[in-house]
């Protein structure tokens, strides 16, 4: 699933949970005023309308997500506290361990851990009439660590995801290096899998010419635009890196020859159509290598980096 998909799912998500939200406060109120219990309608009636604006404020701009999270966990403390009052020293606490849990779902780690760690004295406030203070401040602390949990894990993922795919400093392909370990481990993946496989090489001559005349602001914008150009006309598993200034490889794992040919002439088509103002058309040279049967990862190296030269070598 792409980027776009995930981010799209997971709005959609927090969507459903904020309507989840104001259908449930609206049957909450609703319930009280069935029981005949007046004086409790107006806090859950009054939450209802203020989750109903959160949802407005997240369906309506997307930018003010923090300020509809924040309204959502308010409208829940306050009607937690209300509710742990009145309850039972058993009951309440399953109601002291909602804050906490509800806080780690919705905010990321170190901002939910901060925020529940701060909240402490507040909630033990609220459940000592009810709950003696050490098994009540135990039970709480431990609820604020094993909600923590997940998030640090992770976070500790994402961690070690980012240190085995290291991104090139000025932009969104692979760094030279990591390039040069997915290689190695996609050319030993098509030999034992006895499965295709071809890099592109790409050289775009302008990359030198903007940084020299243009600075690095315009280079930039060279290099954002061409990352999205390639990556957008390439499958998801295709891997680019930037091997060196103005060269690149990408890498087409069960790809022939005849396929690579393909992905070569559609991304000069693509790359042709894209115009910037200070240095005109982009201009590509591409050149197809395929890995051949029992040809070790060092020679299909050495002919990526002689392939590579050849098509920096000045037109004549």
């Amino acid at each position: 699933m792409a980027y776009d998909d995930r981010s799209r799912l997971a709005d959609w998500l927090f969507r459903l949970v904020y309507v989840s939200g104001v259908a449930l406060m609206g049957s909450h109120a609703l319930w009280q005023y069935m029981m005949g219990h007046y004086g409790d309608i107006l806090l859950p009636a009054t939450l209802t309308l203020l989750l109903g604006g959160a949802l407005f404020v997240r369906w309506v701009n997307p930018e003010f997500r923090r300020l509809s999270i924040y309204l959502m966990l308010i409208s829940c403390y306050l009607i937690i506290a209300t509710d742990l009052v009145h309850q039972k020293a058993v009951v309440s606490l399953f109601w002291l361990g909602m804050p906490p849990v509800l806080t780690m779902l919705v905010l990321p780690l170190a901002p939910g851990l901060l925020l529940s760690l701060f909240l402490t004295p507040v909630w033990l406030a609220v459940a000592t009439p009810g709950l003696a203070l050490g098994p009540a401040a135990l039970a709480y602390l431990a609820l604020v660590g094993m909600a923590a949990l997940p998030g640090w894990v992770g976070h500790r993922r994402a961690q070690q995801q980012d240190r085995s795919v290291r991104r090139d400093r000025d932009c969104e392909a692979l760094s030279r290096e990591t390039l040069e370990r997915r290689l190695g481990a996609e050319v030993e993946r098509a030999r034992a899998l006895k499965r295709p496989f071809a890099t592109l090489v790409i050289h775009l001559p302008q990359l030198e010419m903007a940084d020299e005349q243009f600075g690095r602001p315009l280079l930039h914008v060279l290099l954002d635009r061409i990352c999205q150009t390639i990556q957008a006309n390439s499958r998801q598993h295709d891997l680019l890196g930037r091997e060196q200034a103005s060269l690149f490889w990408l890498l087409l794992p069960d790809t022939g020859e005849a396929g690579a040919l393909i992905v070569r002439e559609r991304l000069l088509h693509a790359l042709n159509r894209e115009v910037i103002a200070e240095t005109g058309t982009l201009q590509a040279r591409i050149r197809v290598c395929r890995l051949h049967a029992g040809e070790t990862r060092q020679h299909f190296e050495q002919r990526l980096l002689s392939t590579g030269l050849k098509l920096m070598e000045p037109v004549p």
